[in-house]
Parts: structure tokens; sequence; C-alpha cells
């Protein structure tokens, strides 16, 4: 499917000698393969982070849509995830993050290289390729991609900016004249369905992707910190001969609990990360630089002060980065470093990189009577038991004479009928919510869902009344003004 896709134009500004082709370079897109993979979990067990706030209002909508008329396959692809679970959700969504981009896609998501040179946490999925490719028929994935794309384009419309300005930093940091080495390229690609918060980057080959999930601002010192090791890893490997002449000091790493073994077992991969680190503290402002270092070091990164020093040495003269980079490699003293090495108090737990969540909402008090009862339908709505949750929503009504409460059992009751496809009773019953004093949540998304309703019904000019008037409700969620905005741009009627 064409679509447009966004350049790092600031990558290109400089003209490279030996020019790298611009669909090399790199990208803010989306991925059908990403896409097709989150839609399949999303129904099939993977409810992480749901009621987040920081979710794209897109998420729910093709668990909806999928839910209400599921695939032929869904029992299959239910049992394939619960036989597939992972310690955490963070670990369960990662392992279909490289599945994705270990495939080429739809719609029969062949994978990109022989199996045994699959990932390792994709490498226990493989039979799930024949099954998604079934998934992705049955549930006509190619079109709720295709009506999804306004969701992508505004997020990828707010990456834009400062990722582009991120790479143009990097690149005239490290003097590089072209946005990385022919033949390889640099992918960020913006997941909606997944949980939101979570930042992924994977190497495959000749290819470096930043996965990034819904959050309330761009995840922009992620890709940053993925774009710098696109660039400098292959200087790493280029001189990691020279590196390991220094490894000695490794004994040092191994004493740090908080460093993850995968440095402890590589030292050039531990040296890689202690150059990016280090540029990453002397590209911020020079107030923060001491502490990030410092941490960096009590981390287990153990090169890194000595890096942030030679790179104040760098800043000085001419040459790029890549002929800088073995200067420093032979510069390191081992005896000068030891010492250093020897008063560090390493941390017992890491800091781990995680993308920046949306502010907690204050704690409430444990909600009790109709309240209560209302949670416990909600519960029961998303797990789509929508007889009991019905009955509950119907319990509430008798708990209470409260306007907004009664509004939040409508407002349940109105969803259930939606999704059992009855639209008249749907819209009578939103309409009730709406006469109720509902909370300016409740009221947002009513008038989202009458809007929905009324674009399904091919009346455009009340759809848009809808959608108006769930952004003028002041103190609605982003989630119901979001959706609102692109009721506005396009119609959310279904092709029949």
């Amino acid at each position: 499917m064409k679509r447009t896709r966004w350049l790092l134009a600031a990558a290109l500004l400089l003209a490279p000698a030996t020019p790298a082709s611009p669909a090399e370079s790199g990208q803010l897109d989306s991925s059908p393969a990403l896409f097709s993979v989150l839609a399949a979990i999303n129904i099939a067990g993977y409810d992480a982070d749901l009621d987040s706030p920081a979710n794209s209002p897109l998420r729910a909508m093709i668990r909806n849509h999928l839910l209400a008329k599921p695939p032929a396959c869904l029992p299959e692809l239910k049992r394939f995830f619960q036989e597939h679970r992972q310690k955490n959700a963070a670990a369960e969504l990662s392992q279909y993050v490289s599945f994705a981009l270990s495939t080429e896609g739809p719609p029969n998501f062949e994978f990109r290289f022989k199996e045994y040179l699959l990932p390792p946490d994709a490498a226990p999925l493989i039979n799930l390729r024949p099954l998604l490719a079934r998934f992705h028929k049955e549930a006509n994935i190619d079109e709720l991609y295709r009506k999804s794309q306004p969701y992508f384009d505004q997020v990828i419309a707010r990456y834009h900016e400062p990722v582009s300005k991120a790479v143009l930093e990097v690149n005239a940091y490290l003097r590089n004249p072209t946005s990385g080495y022919v033949g390889r390229r640099f992918q960020v690609y913006i997941d909606l369905l997944g949980a939101p918060n979570q930042v992924f980057s994977r190497s495959y080959a000749d290819d470096y992707f930043v996965v990034v999930t819904p959050s309330a601002e761009p995840q922009v010192d992620y890709v940053r910190h993925a774009y710098l090791h696109y660039l400098l890893d292959p200087m790493s490997i280029r001189y990691g001969e020279e590196i390991r002449t220094k490894r000695s000091l490794e004994d040092f790493a191994l004493g740090a609990p908080a460093l993850d073994e995968s440095f402890k077992n590589d030292f050039v991969l531990l040296t890689g990360e202690c150059v990016v680190k280090a540029v990453e503290a002397r590209l911020a402002p020079a107030s923060a630089r001491p502490a990030m270092i410092e941490q960096a070091l009590r981390e287990g990164f153990i090169l890194t002060p000595f890096f942030a020093e030679q790179l104040a040495l760098y800043e000085k003269q001419e040459a790029a980065m890549r002929y800088f980079y073995p200067e420093m490699i032979q510069a390191i003293d081992l005896r000068k470093e030891t010492a250093r090495l020897d008063k560090v108090e390493f941390l017992r737990e890491r800091v781990v990189r995680r993308a920046r969540p949306a502010p907690p909402p204050k704690p409430a008090e444990p909600p009790a009577g109709a309240a209560r009862t209302l949670a416990a339908a909600e519960e029961l709505y998303r797990a789509r038991q929508l007889d009991k949750a019905r009955d509950m929503f119907l319990q509430a009504l008798k708990e209470t004479d409260e306007k907004p409460l009664h509004a939040k059992a409508y407002y349940g009751l109105a969803r259930i009928a939606a999704l059992r496809k009855d639209p008249e009773a749907a819209e009578k019953l939103f309409q009730r919510v709406l006469e109720l004093q509902p909370d300016p949540q409740t009221k947002g998304w009513a008038l989202v869902y009458l809007g929905r309703l009324a674009d399904a019904a091919g009346e455009r000019g009340n759809a848009l009344e809808s959608y108006r008037a769930a952004l003028a409700v002041e103190g609605a969620s982003e989630g119901a003004k979001e959706a609102a905005r692109l009721g506005l741009q396009q119609s959310f009627a279904r092709d029949k």
C-alpha cells in the first residue's frame, strides 16, 4: 500500500561523498507487519495497560472491531498466545515486536532470514507465521490498516521535527557526512496497538529498528540513543581487536551488580555503550553532564568518564569521529582507569531506560456501593462477558439515585448494545447518558460514539455535530478529543 513517508531530512542536509539512497535513510513510519501482529495478539489475550490514558484510541477501536466479528482463527490465536506467555507484559510484547521485524510483512509473513538466524526471542514464535497469514486475510487487516492511517499520521507528525533535529544534532557532533553507511538503514516505527510508554531497539543484519508505542511526549531521547548506536557500533566492531587489548578492565564490570549480563560477557559491546553514554552526556547541558556520567559509571559502564574526557578533546580538533575513534581506544590508560575504578561504589540495581509515562492520576478512594458495581461491570465488559456486564450495569441503576452514576450505567449499556450491533438501542442509550449529568469523560465519549453511529447510518451532518460537541466538553479525556478530531477529518463508516 502506498502512503507518505516522513524522511528525516536533517540526516540528508550534508552531501555524502558516497550517497546512500533515500529509501535507505532514516525514516518515520508505521509498519504493516507490526500492525498485523499487534492486532492479532490484542484479541488473543494481550491486555497490558488497557486502562492507561496514554493508549492510542486506535487500540480500543481495533480491538472492538475485531471482537465484534472475530476471525475464524481466533481460538487458535488465543491458544498460541497462552502457550507463549512471558514473565511480564514488556517481555511479552518484546518477543512479538522481534517476530514482526523479522518478517517481510503481509500477506504471507515470510521470514527475512533463514530460520536458524532468527532472533532468540522470535524463534519460539516460528509457528505463528502461517496462523498470522490466515488472521490477516480473515480479518481483512489491509483495510483496517488503511483506515488507521490518520491516527499514525498524527503521531508521526509529532515526531518528525524533534527526531529530525536529534538526527541532525548527532550527525553534526560526530561530523558524519551522511545518515549512516551505504547499504544500512535506520528505521523508526510508530506502533499504536501496544501498551504505552514502551521503546524497543533491534539491530538485524544491516537494519537498525526503533519501535515506539504511545506516550505522553515523543520519546526522542530514546530514538537519539538508538541512532547513536546505529552510527557508532560499526566503529566498535571495526576496532574490536584494539578494544579487546583493554579487556583487563572488564573485571570491574563483572563486579557491577546492576550491569546487564550481556555487557559483562562482551567487552566490545560494553565499550560501545560507554561511548554512546559519553556522547549523550556531552550533548546534554553542561550542568547535567557530571550526574549523567556518574550514573553511567555506577551502573557499570566503566569507561564512560574516560570517553567523556576524550570527547572534550575531540570537540577541539577537526577530524570526524570515525577517524578519532581509534585514537580514543589507543589512549585508554589501564593503570589510570584501574585507579579510577578502584574508588567506585557500584549501584545494586540498574536504572531502567523507559519512556516517560503520562502523569499518574491522583489516588482515589476505593469504590463502594453503586460505584463498586459499576467498576465490576466495566471489568466484565472488558472481558467481553457482555450478559454479566449488562446485569451489573442494570443492578447499579437500582443501587443509587445519583444521576452521574446512572449516566455511567447507561453508558455501559449503550456500548454493549453497540457491540451487539443494535445501533438504534445504542443511540437511545447514549442520548440517555447526556440527559443524566454525566462526568466530562463519560459525556465526551458518549458524544464520540453518537458521532460514529451517525456516520455508520450515513448521517454525516449529525456525526459532525456530535464530534464538535465532544471537542467542546470541558474536561473530556484526550482520547475522546483525539477520536473526535479524527471523526471530523474522516467518516467512521465502515465499508459494507
